[in-house]
């Protein structure tokens, strides 16, 4: 066990609480997005697949900027079907065109969204990150962190909530089944949207990251969550500006303004995303929630068999 016991779990709050001026903030940082047409551009890829046609996408995310994803459909669907809005985990990208097929194969349109600045770590990207250098830790976590309108997750979210629009600007989308899925940072983007959205079927959030920063940054040394330690180390009067920028961006709080029914997933010896600050958000939510807890994995929580129970949700949800 690296963190709290499944009995101290069970209790566990964090004190993370949500900034004054929060609920200002995304929604004028959503408004300044939204005055750009989403623009989507489809262009289908052949694959040499016969049962999933797969689409190169690009749609305009934060100011307007363009972001990339993948569409995979089952063949020849014309809809409307359930979507799946899904979202990476930290350092890689949409990745490769032949990958990632469960969810149109189980009949959904999926639509996977790049991570801007992100996708040389273990996965294919092809969106940049198109935002001012400023002094930083090798990595995103404090890219733009002494204010919340420069960080780098402001960008980072609203492209999220962007592609939720753009799914639902697809004919073949069912625009009353959309949810929302990703692992670590992908749940932690999947909280937020669903934190900051009201038109959500679902949320599954596979041991997010980014939640209850506070607690992350006490308890665990491993990165991604020691870029910040490490900001600190040599920005040792920065302290308060950089807890009040994370206060705006934290998990718990998007959690607390959510609505949509959840899934949630946390791994007792995560030491990446500690189970703890993964109640953090849990126990926050909003909506109707459920949580798989397991108990003798790391970060990689449940692999396949999360995905397995997650695709038994959104059948009962979408």
């Amino acid at each position: 066990m690296t963190d709290l016991s499944r009995d101290q779990l069970a209790t566990y709050r964090s004190t993370q609480t949500a900034p004054d001026g929060f609920d200002d903030f995304w929604a004028g940082t959503l408004a300044e997005a939204a005055r750009h047409d989403i623009g989507v551009r489809l262009n289908q890829v052949e694959t040499n697949l016969e049962t999933i046609s797969v689409y190169d996408v690009t749609f305009r995310g934060f100011a307007g900027q363009d972001v990339r994803a993948w569409l995979r459909v089952p063949a020849h669907a014309t809809g409307p079907l359930p979507a799946v809005v899904q979202y990476v985990g930290y350092g890689g990208g949409r990745g490769h065109a032949l990958e990632n097929l469960l969810w149109a194969s189980a009949g959904f349109a999926h639509l996977q969204m790049d991570t801007r600045g992100q996708g040389s770590g273990w996965s294919l990207g092809a969106t940049p990150d198109e935002a001012p250098s400023q002094p930083q830790v090798p990595g995103v976590m404090t890219r733009g962190i002494l204010d919340p309108a420069t960080y780098y997750y402001r960008r980072m979210f609203t492209d999220a909530v962007r592609a939720v629009d753009a799914a639902r600007s697809l004919d073949v989308v069912d625009n009353n089944r959309i949810a929302v899925l990703g692992g670590s940072q992908g749940g932690g983007n999947a909280l937020a949207v669903a934190g900051l959205r009201s038109d959500l079927a679902a949320a599954v959030a596979f041991v997010p990251f980014l939640c209850d920063f506070p607690r992350a940054l006490a308890v665990t040394e491993s990165y991604p969550y020691k870029e910040i330690i490490d900001y600190l180390v040599v920005h040792r009067t920065e302290v308060d500006p950089v807890r009040r920028t994370l206060a705006y961006f934290d998990g718990v709080n998007f959690a607390a303004r959510a609505t949509a029914p959840a899934l949630f997933s946390a791994a007792l010896r995560d030491t990446v995303c500690p189970p703890s600050t993964v109640f953090g958000a849990f126990h926050e939510y909003g909506g109707e929630k459920e949580i798989e807890v397991w108990e003798f994995n790391g970060h990689e929580g449940g692999g396949i068999l999360d995905e397995e129970r997650a695709l038994a949700f959104l059948r009962s949800r979408l």
